[in-house]
């Protein structure tokens, strides 16, 4: 594994690249936003789809997905801000904090929204979770392939023209040069970025008994007969997630009594105890942690040194959600050996190597991890 030279992503992460100077593709869209992009031409582009947007419909202007994090906010009142007329769509986790619950609460009533709760039925959502990830060490497909396709499929069939996603994870977390400069998300971005792994609702029929119609909540609609614009606010306007949190919170978000799951920010992942096992298994199969991803952007945004954010991992050691994993085991009536035994066929043996009954990755960011404290 080979790290960049200014932040602490690894070469494994999926889309980051290193260039010739070891600097991630991460970094180097952190430099496109303070450098590149002409935020003032992004502002005045914004306004134009605005203007697109306004009156198109049949009332509503635009839905913008939230979970009632610090982002769902801040999209819904740059929304405001600009005029539109906003349908909050959040697709109901199985898993949702009470934190998360009062929060949804809270930003129904703070911000003044119409808003679904699409929650899809919990059996169905188990065997979803239990194929995905016993075939691809994926928890979290089902919930991402819900996310993106109920917004889209509402926004067709109730004509509501445009949907105001958050960040572009492209521009914020590693992408290509074409993928960091991006506006919308499309069907192309969903099949590459969508943490789908390019598979669809169809491809699932038939695993542990799912039909065609069990899947309904998690199908795109095709073909459509009305033009829906789906765009990153990133794109638009500069992203910084603690700025963000700041503006959620003056209006109402909170994260003071939740509990932090996994990485370094305790405002973020709150909503859900089962994200924490979408983070969980990359360190299986990449070698690296949420903390990694939150630690970068922190560099990046000039909050801390890359020696203090290595120093601050080693401290916190290895996040393990025990408490997540016997939840997502009772949820799924199987015992949580079947969890740890799932994750352990997701090992790369290209990055992981075997020291008696420890498993080690070779050139670790960290000489003295504490590999016996890891799964």
């Amino acid at each position: 594994m080979k790290y960049c030279r200014r932040c602490i992503l690894p070469d494994t992460r999926p889309g980051i690249t290193l260039d010739k100077s070891g600097l991630c593709s991460a970094c180097q869209g952190h430099d496109d936003k303070e450098h590149k992009i002409d935020w003032l031409a992004r502002a005045a582009a914004f306004e134009e789809v605005v203007e697109w947007a306004l009156g198109r419909g049949d009332g509503y202007d635009c839905i913008v997905p939230v979970s009632g994090g610090k982002d769902s906010w801040y999209q819904i009142i740059k929304a405001q801000d600009h005029g539109l007329n906003v349908l909050g769509v959040t697709w109901r986790t199985p898993a949702r904090t009470e934190i998360g619950q009062r929060n949804v609460d809270a930003m129904i009533e703070r911000l003044g929204i119409d808003h679904i709760d699409f929650a899809i039925n919990p059996d169905v959502e188990r065997r979803f979770m239990k194929a995905a990830y016993e075939r691809l060490g994926a928890t979290g497909l089902p919930m991402h392939m819900a996310l993106f396709a109920i917004p889209i499929r509402l926004a067709v069939q109730m004509r509501i023209p445009l949907i105001i996603w958050g960040e572009n994870a492209q521009l914020e977390y590693g992408g290509n040069e074409a993928e960091r400069l991006a506006t919308r998300l499309d069907a192309a971005w969903l099949a590459k970025h969508g943490c789908l792994q390019s598979t669809r609702a169809a491809d699932w029929v038939g695993a542990e008994g799912l039909t065609d119609s069990d899947l309904a909540a998690y199908q795109f609609p095709e073909d459509p007969d009305f033009e829906v614009r789906s765009i990153f606010l990133g794109a638009f306007f500069k992203w910084n997630s603690f700025e963000n949190a700041k503006i959620a919170e003056g209006r109402g978000f909170s994260f003071a009594e939740a509990e932090r799951k996994t990485g370094a920010w305790d405002f973020a992942d709150i909503d859900c105890d089962f994200i924490s096992l979408h983070h969980l298994v990359k360190w299986h199969k990449f070698g690296f942690t949420r903390a990694f991803d939150n630690l970068s952007v922190q560099i990046r945004y000039g909050m801390m040194s890359r020696n203090d954010a290595i120093e601050t991992l080693r401290q916190t050691g290895f996040q393990n959600p025990l408490g997540d994993v016997r939840r997502f085991c009772e949820f799924q009536g199987l015992p949580e050996t079947w969890f740890w035994q799932t994750a352990e066929k997701f090992r790369s043996q290209e990055i992981w190597t075997r020291d008696g009954n420890v498993w080690k990755i070779p050139g670790f960011l960290i000489d003295d991890w504490d590999w016996a404290a890891c799964p």
